[in-house]
């Protein structure tokens, strides 16, 4: 098999399960006792928040962990509006349906909210945020990278926007963290979602960055856990599986974001010059290194999908969280393309397990399964 869909999930690597089984095991006190067996759960929950903070150049003070990077964007969202008591929320066409679908609910709590669109490549205009804030704007949403095209955003400009009319800045960072560096404080980032799974890390484990001095309510009420912030029980092998895998991340970010860039942009060229009508999603150069969206000229995305599987590459149609849905991608519509362009995509996403091999393979069986549906 040749899995080529990292953005959904990534494989949980030996080091992050070694670093977890004995919290599954032999270390499974509750890490909220008061006696001495829990202390070595305690303390590992807390280097794992060291270690998810310091890929954010961030205070450990400043990570609540959470059950993914949905209940992140959704906690973020919420309590934008008890924090400030204003009612106007503005986010883009292209974010994750954890912060579009959280956004209808809060319409539907008498919120306002200001859907920005985007260009053919997927980028927000900084200056379009700018004139949708307004005296009762709680809140600013902006994922930094796309999960479908990959398209990273102007984060920075939008901050700085954000910060000087004090309204605050929330981005969904799950596929970009441990991928890209991040600086929250530096880019005006109030509260910043991130998610386990999408760095060779754990199902179940999610953060929220809150910026220092931010007392946000209450995600769960009950105990004392993360402060006080999420009560219930903490996921403690998730979460050192969390900060193993997010060490592990910034050890190695640079020279396997090059690497994995190298790969794709070779079998992106290969693709274009070798296979008849198909285009590329997103921008050129501005985008994560892993994600590859392709449009087929009047082929089936799903076709093609089933055929890539039935030779043992893993590849898909969009999101994960909308595999099931017969409506085209929002993100694809967004940006221009037709319903009928929409569906003739799919998207490849690689990891630092990736080699070149697989990916010279995955062009092969790419220009035999898109002859083989042009033949038909």
């Amino acid at each position: 098999m040749i899995y080529l869909d990292n953005a959904a999930t990534t494989r949980l690597t030996e080091p992050v399960l070694s670093a977890m089984l004995p919290f599954l095991t032999s270390e499974y006190a509750n890490p909220a006792a008061g006696y001495g067996f829990a202390r070595q759960a305690r303390q590992a929950v807390e280097k794992a928040r060291e270690q998810c903070a310091a890929l954010l150049s961030a205070l450990p003070e400043e990570i609540v962990f959470t059950g993914s990077g949905s209940e992140a964007d959704n906690w973020a969202l919420r309590s934008a509006l008890i924090l400030t008591g204003k009612r106007h929320i503005v986010t883009t066409r292209i974010e994750h349906h954890a912060v579009l679908r959280c956004c209808e609910f809060l319409k539907t709590m008498g919120a306002e909210i200001t859907v920005l669109d985007v260009d053919a490549d997927g980028f927000v205009s900084p200056e379009a945020v700018r004139e949708a804030l307004t005296e009762n704007t709680a809140l600013v949403s902006v994922m930094t990278a796309n999960n479908e095209i990959g398209t990273i955003q102007p984060i920075r400009e939008i901050g700085g926007i954000c910060r000087s009319r004090g309204v605050l800045f929330h981005t969904d960072a799950v596929q970009a963290f441990g991928h890209i560096p991040l600086n929250p404080e530096e880019a005006g980032v109030d509260l910043l979602s991130a998610s386990a799974h999408k760095l060779h890390g754990p199902k179940g484990a999610g953060l929220l960055y809150v910026r220092r001095g931010l007392s946000l309510p209450p995600l769960l009420y009950g105990g004392s856990q993360e402060n006080g912030r999420r009560a219930g029980t903490s996921n403690t092998a998730g979460i050192v599986g969390f900060g193993a895998a997010a060490e592990a991340a910034m050890k190695g970010m640079k020279t396997e974001a090059e690497r994995i860039a190298a790969m794709r942009d070779t079998f992106v060229g290969r693709v274009l010059t070798e296979i008849p009508g198909v285009r590329l999603n997103g921008h050129l150069t501005r985008r994560l290194p892993g994600i590859v969206s392709l449009t087929f000229s009047s082929l089936s995305g799903s076709e093609l999908m089933m055929l890539m599987d039935r030779a043992g590459i893993c590849v898909s149609t969009g999101a994960a969280c909308s595999a099931a849905s017969r409506e085209p991608s929002h993100v694809l519509t967004a940006i221009g393309l037709s319903r009928a362009e929409a569906n003739g995509t799919i998207r490849l996403s690689l990891s630092g397990e990736t080699t070149q091999e697989e990916m010279d393979t995955a062009v092969g069986v790419l220009k035999e399964a898109a002859a083989a549906l042009r033949s038909l």
